[in-house]
């Protein structure tokens, strides 16, 4: 398929995806810029609005808010300092939500300044947090760098074709370049490591699951949240290697979550209250911390994500089918009567991506 000059220039120039993604190919969105409405639609500005409002929302009311939890923990460990059990879990578990919802954010907005001008981009976000193991996690979190490892490092790199072991490597090598992909630092590139042993293991757990006969996917609800709270925790000891401004920060740091080099563990809120703060102000903090990381993340495990709420109006381009993708009717975006439905179903959704 041939591109022109002026739509290939504006493909490169569209600014909405331009700073925090997500990556977009070209045959995705040149073939829209050819069917664009002659004027704007209600329809598009009614849905593109409401994402941009969530995604705002996401940024300012709940990552940027995250940030006291956060920052003066990984500064103190930064600065040489000591880390205590529950100023590392809060810092991390608070980190885990800023950045989900930071990221998360600022995809939504670029979907809705998209949606503006009746342009439909792919989907990059789809509740990262509710994965039962690793394979999962990645196929919802930040989904188009997901694909771009896959077909421009791993497939390239032979992907699964040529054997278990030059696949895990593959999957290694793909993730490693990902982790630098984010920055050209030691904690990216151990992030990116750790991520990569996590797939191996994963997939070799499955392959062992296969083999016996015990195939993955039927397993019961029980085994499910199990799953994914395992899921979770792993995810977000990670995160501390991709915040820590060094690996001897992101040491400290992961030494007060678990216990190493002498930390108290088996009475950690005690240790805390009687060696940090006072009693009073000790609850208090104990109390505020856990109503916030209890309020984000109720927004992050139980509610519908943006796709979810929108999915009646296909607000971004996929390439497969999610099972949950209906939120409850009573959960499900509507649009004001004055917008009406029919300009919405005939949105510019048409890639083959999003059949």
């Amino acid at each position: 398929m041939s591109f022109d000059l002026l739509h290939y220039s504006l493909f490169v120039t569209f600014f909405p995806q331009l700073i925090a993604g997500p990556i977009v190919r070209h045959n995705e969105i040149i073939p829209q810029f050819r069917h664009l409405p002659r004027a704007p639609r209600a329809s598009d500005f009614a849905i593109g609005g409401s994402i941009f409002a969530i995604g705002l929302f996401k940024k300012v009311c709940l990552a940027d808010l995250s940030s006291p939890w956060v920052d003066p923990v990984f500064a103190a460990a930064a600065s040489g300092g000591p880390v205590n059990f529950v100023d590392a879990w809060t810092a991390a578990l608070a980190y885990s939500f800023q950045l989900y919802f930071d990221f998360s954010g600022y995809t939504d907005m670029a979907i809705g300044l998209a949606r503006l001008f009746g342009i439909v981009l792919p989907i990059n976000f789809y509740s990262p947090y509710k994965s039962v193991n690793i394979i999962d996690f990645w196929r919802r979190w930040h989904i188009s760098l997901s694909r771009f490892l896959r077909d421009f490092i791993y497939i390239p790199l032979g992907g699964n074709r040529r054997g278990g072991i030059r696949r895990y490597a593959n999957l290694m090598i793909a993730m490693l370049l990902g982790g630098l992909w984010h920055g050209a630092g030691w904690t990216f590139v151990l992030w990116g490591a750790v991520h990569g042993l996590m797939l191996v293991l994963n997939h070799a757990w499955h392959y062992m699951r296969r083999s016996i006969g015990w195939p993955p996917g039927n397993d019961p609800a029980s085994v499910r949240i199990v799953a994914c709270a395992l899921t979770f925790v792993a995810v977000t000891s990670a995160w501390v290697l991709f915040r820590a401004p060094s690996l001897s920060a992101a040491g400290t740091i992961l030494s007060a979550m678990y216990g190493i080099a002498g930390q108290d563990v088996i009475d950690p809120v005690a240790t805390y209250v009687r060696t940090q703060w006072g009693l009073v102000d000790a609850f208090r903090w104990a109390e505020s911390s856990g109503i916030w990381l209890l309020l984000v993340g109720s927004v992050a495990f139980i509610l519908p994500n943006t796709y979810q709420l929108f999915q009646n109006f296909r607000p971004a381009l996929v390439e497969r089918p999610f099972e949950d993708a209906t939120a409850r009717p009573r959960l499900r975006w509507k649009p004001d009567g004055r917008v009406g439905r029919g300009p919405v179903a005939d949105a510019p959704c048409g890639h083959p991506a999003d059949t």
